[in-house]
């Protein structure tokens, strides 16, 4: 059961492909907007509503694009303010889900009759946990997900090394979110579950994955315990090939995402390509959702949609929201990020990139023309920088975190 967005979907399809091809069932009980795309791919669904259904069919996760739509005026505050405008609604929205869900997730586990569930979210789901089977928790987020005081507080985009705002931070996530943990935290022991962790939304699982290059990752400040497994990439091998739509000039090859909820920030999406439209390179733009409202300049192409694992390996530099999707497929590509967060862990993602020098991160909606395209100079300019880069994402290819995962969950079933 991944979360209704892209990244921890993909995340799911990529390891779900692997254990079906091993011969397992793999059933998907996803939110229903996703009906048809899952099957395509040679799975079983079996999916959930999070909500009242519309009575219009949905694109796959339409109720978080037009969430982030009409949150986008919030994303140009600190990570401190969104704590009370744009992520305790996000928790508020997610535990709605939840306990709509809750009966037909029951329903779903007495035809399916799992051996194992396996859950890619940020947030419980107590159907799952108190089913009686081994249970999976995959952490397709920025892990600092999993707190600890030696390490900067999820979604505050702090640095490592500097923790005079952590204290305060902590304070304000506290007062946000206090009342509505505690009482998600009642509702989650009355359906049979152990009490949650304080101040966290999600129980630990039998096994625990999390999808993050060791290069990056926070362990010599915060270990993790015997039960958790990181994935130094997880990048599906579903997505269709795809041939340059044209040829290499002299500049270089730029990939440009806002990932598929960032993207429907049309204002944000055409003031980027307007800088880049100055520079002498060449750029594959990922429009989503609003693709018909983004005009491309000369020396750019684009869809809707677009096969990002085929796409990376090709490019020079990837220009990025942040999301860990992206920025965990970038580091397995070795390619050198300029990160631009609009929320959630987005912050945490670009601060990492940017204070252990693999990418640029920029203020998202107040850079500068010239600080723009000064990072593309600069990123594009350091050869040593690309080199090291180029052979981490070979160590990280030969790691193979899909069917790494797929053995753990095998071997947890046995």
């Amino acid at each position: 059961m991944p979360e209704s967005a892209y990244g921890p979907t993909n995340n799911s399809i990529g390891i779900g492909d692997i254990l079906r091809r091993r011969g397992h069932r793999v059933v998907f009980a996803a939110e229903a907007s996703w009906k048809g795309k899952l099957e395509a791919l040679g799975f079983e669904e079996d999916l959930v509503d999070l909500a009242p259904p519309a009575e219009e069919e949905q694109d796959a996760g339409q109720f978080w694009k037009d969430f982030i739509r009409d949150t986008a005026p919030e994303y140009r505050k600190s990570t401190q303010e969104q704590l009370e405008t744009v992520t305790k609604p996000i928790w508020d929205a997610l535990i709605d889900g939840v306990k709509y869900c809750e009966p037909q997730l029951k329903a779903i586990i007495d035809r399916v009759r799992p051996d194992i569930i396996v859950e890619d979210n940020v947030i419980t789901f107590p159907a799952l946990l108190t089913a009686g089977k081994k249970f999976v928790r995959i952490v397709s987020c920025n892990p600092l997900e999993v707190r600890g005081p030696q390490v900067a507080p999820v979604f505050s985009g702090l640095p490592a090394d500097d923790p005079s705002e952590w204290d305060t931070f902590r304070a304000e996530y506290d007062r946000t979110h206090r009342e509505i943990w505690t009482a998600f935290n009642e509702w989650c022991v009355e359906q049979g579950t152990e009490p949650l962790p304080d101040l966290d939304f999600i129980h630990e699982g039998d096994l625990n994955l999390y999808v993050y290059p060791e290069l990056l990752d926070y362990t010599d400040a915060r270990p993790l315990g015997p039960s958790w497994h990181r994935l130094d990439s997880s990048v599906r091998e579903t997505d269709e090939e795809f041939e340059l739509p044209f040829a290499k000039g002299e500049g270089a090859l730029v990939y440009f995402s806002l990932g598929s909820l960032g993207s429907a920030d049309v204002e944000l999406m055409q003031r980027v390509i307007d800088v880049l439209a100055t520079t002498p390179h060449r750029f594959i733009v990922s429009k989503g959702p609003l693709h018909e409202e983004i005009k491309l300049a000369d020396n750019m192409w684009g869809a809707e949609f677009l096969p990002q694992t085929k796409i990376i390996p090709q490019v020079d530099l990837v220009i990025t929201h942040g999301g860990n999707n992206t920025t965990t497929e970038a580091m397995h590509f070795g390619k050198p990020m300029i990160l631009l967060p609009l929320f959630w862990d987005q912050y945490d993602n670009a601060q990492r990139v940017a204070e252990l020098g693999y990418g640029v991160r920029l203020s998202t909606y107040t850079f500068t023309d010239e600080e723009l395209t000064g990072a593309l100079d600069r990123l594009l300019g350091d050869a040593p920088l690309r080199a090291k880069l180029a052979e981490a994402g070979g160590e990280i290819r030969r790691r193979d975190g899909l069917r790494k995962a797929a053995d753990l969950i095998e071997q947890l079933g046995q």
